[in-house]
């Protein structure tokens, strides 16, 4: 159980720098979407559901979401074809 530790720490640790050197903000948050899921795993083996279940749903659920809305409104991400057409 401890390797599976240890890997699950470094495996925050390796995303939390790639978080800071990627450009690319949707890379960017897919990854920190991975950190906090990884992180809840880490809480289940600490013996804390109650904490998992926090981290899963907030972390990765809402914050992930309200992040994507964001990229979405301020153009980061393309959207449907239609979006750069003017209508008539």
């Amino acid at each position: 159980m401890d390797v599976l530790n240890i890997m699950l720490l470094v495996f925050i640790l390796v995303c939390a720098v790639a978080v800071s050197i990627t450009k690319d903000l949707l890379t960017s948050l897919i990854i920190f979407m991975s950190q906090t899921l990884a992180m809840a795993v880490i809480w289940i083996l600490l013996e804390s559901p109650d904490l998992a279940i926090t981290e899963a749903a907030v972390g990765a659920g809402v914050t992930s979401l309200l992040m994507f809305v964001t990229l979405k409104k301020i153009h980061a991400i393309k959207g449907d074809a239609d979006d750069g057409k003017t209508k008539e």
